[in-house]
C-alpha cells in the first residue's frame, strides 16, 4: 500500500482516509467539551426564610399624627430575615387583597409569602415567606453577579411576572405567578433605547395600565435618573398597540424609584432624594392623570405625599396599589436596605384619603 494513499476499511464499506476519521473524532471530542461547558439550569427551590419584624406605629416620630397629604398611614413594620439574601428589596406587588405578596432584590431573588395582619388589618410582618433565585434567560441563577442581578422593578402582566433590570438594561418575562422562580424567562423588546439609558439610573419603574385606564394592558417604565436633552426623564408604553416614547418632567433633586397605577388609571410615581449627610433622605410621591400618558407626551402631575427623616422612611424602592377587603385603595411601600448595617428595611401600609379616584 503506498504510503501516500493510507486508507481504512469502516463499515465494510468504502475506504475512508485516515485525517477523515482523526478530523471526525476531533469534532465529537470539541463538540461534547462545548456542551460539558455549557451553562446547566440551576435549581430554582425555594428556601424557606424566618422574619422578624418590629412593629411601627407612628409613620411621623414622636406624633400621632396619621394623615399626610393624600395619604392616611394605617401601619407598618421594620423587618430582617434569617437567611442573608434577604436585603436590597427593590419591587413589590400585594396579592389577593392584601394577603399575599411577591417581590423582587436587586441582588437577583424572588421574596414571596403571606403578610400578616391583626384585626384591624394593619400590617404586622410576614409569614410563610421564602427566598428563591431569579433565572435568566440560559437557565442559570443571576444571584452574585450585579451587572445581571440588578432586578429593579417588578409588574404583574397577563398572568406574568414582568421584570426589569438596570444594570444590564432588559425586560423579563416569568410564568406561573404562583412560583415564578421555575421559570424560564422570555425577553422584551427594550422600550426606550438602549444608548439613552445611564448607567445605574436605567429602568426603575414599572406597572400594568388597569382596566379603567384610556390604554388597558399596556405596560410603563419610567426611568431613574436617565434624562433627554430638555432634562426630561425617558418613559415608555408598551406591550400593548399604541405604544412608544414619552417623557415625564424631573426635578433636579428627585430620582423615579417605583410607581403603580390607581384603579381608575392615574399613575402614582415614587421618588426619592439623597442630598448626603446634611441635605438627608426623602420621599414624594407623584400622581399623573392617566390621559395624559400617551407616545410624544410629557407629563406631569402633583405631589400628594412627601416626607423626610422626620418620618420613619429609609431608601423606599417599591410601591404597590390594591383594594383592600372594605374596597378601599392601599398603598404599600417597601425599602432597599443596600444590605446595610446603617438602614432598614421597612414596609409601610397606607390608605388613599381622596378615595373617589
Amino acid at each position: 500500500m503506498r504510503s501516500d494513499r493510507l486508507h481504512l476499511e469502516w463499515n465494510g464499506a468504502g475506504r475512508t482516509p485516515l485525517r477523515t476519521k482523526l478530523f471526525a473524532l476531533v469534532t465529537l471530542f470539541l463538540l461534547g467539551a462545548a456542551l460539558a461547558l455549557m451553562p446547566r439550569p440551576a435549581k430554582a427551590d425555594a428556601s424557606p426564610v424566618a422574619v422578624e419584624a418590629k412593629a411601627i406605629d407612628r409613620f411621623r416620630k414622636g406624633s400621632e399624627e396619621t394623615r399626610f397629604g393624600d395619604l392616611i398611614y394605617v401601619g407598618g413594620f421594620s423587618f430582617a430575615g434569617s437567611d442573608n439574601r434577604l436585603k436590597g428589596v427593590s419591587g413589590l406587588r400585594v396579592l389577593d387583597g392584601g394577603e399575599r405578596f411577591l417581590a423582587i432584590t436587586d441582588t437577583g431573588d424572588w421574596f414571596a409569602g403571606r403578610i400578616a395582619r391583626d384585626e384591624a388589618g394593619r400590617p404586622v410582618g410576614f409569614e410563610d415567606a421564602i427566598l428563591a433565585p431569579i433565572i435568566g434567560l440560559d437557565g442559570t441563577a443571576l444571584g452574585g453577579r450585579k451587572y445581571r442581578a440588578d432586578a429593579e422593578a417588578l409588574t404583574l402582566w397577563r398572568d406574568q411576572a414582568v421584570v426589569a433590570f438596570e444594570h444590564d438594561p432588559r425586560i423579563l418575562v416569568f410564568d406561573d405567578l404562583s412560583e415564578p422562580w421555575k421559570s424560564l424567562p422570555t425577553r422584551l423588546t427594550l422600550p426606550v433605547p438602549r444608548e439613552e439609558l445611564r448607567v445605574n439610573q436605567g429602568l426603575e419603574m414599572l406597572a400594568t395600565a388597569p382596566a379603567g385606564s384610556k390604554r388597558p394592558g399596556s405596560l410603563v417604565t419610567i426611568a431613574e435618573g436617565s434624562i433627554d436633552e430638555a432634562g426630561n426623564l425617558f418613559a415608555a408604553l408598551f406591550g400593548a398597540p399604541g405604544g412608544g416614547v414619552f417623557k415625564v418632567r424631573k426635578d433636579a433633586k428627585w430620582n423615579v424609584s417605583d410607581g403603580d397605577f390607581l384603579p381608575g388609571g392615574d399613575l402614582l410615581v415614587l421618588e426619592r432624594r439623597y442630598e448626603g449627610f446634611f441635605g438627608g433622605l426623602g420621599i414624594r410621591i407623584r400622581r399623573i392623570a392617566g390621559e395624559t400618558i400617551r407616545p410624544g407626551a410629557l407629563v406631569d402631575g402633583p405631589i400628594i405625599f412627601e416626607a423626610s427623616l422626620e418620618d420613619e422612611i429609609d431608601n423606599m424602592e417599591g410601591l404597590s396599589v390594591w383594594r383592600d377587603a372594605k374596597d378601599r385603595i392601599r398603598l404599600t411601600l417597601v425599602s432597599d436596605d443596600n444590605g446595610s448595617l446603617f438602614q432598614r428595611n421597612l414596609l409601610l401600609e397606607f390608605l388613599l384619603a381622596d378615595d373617589g379616584e
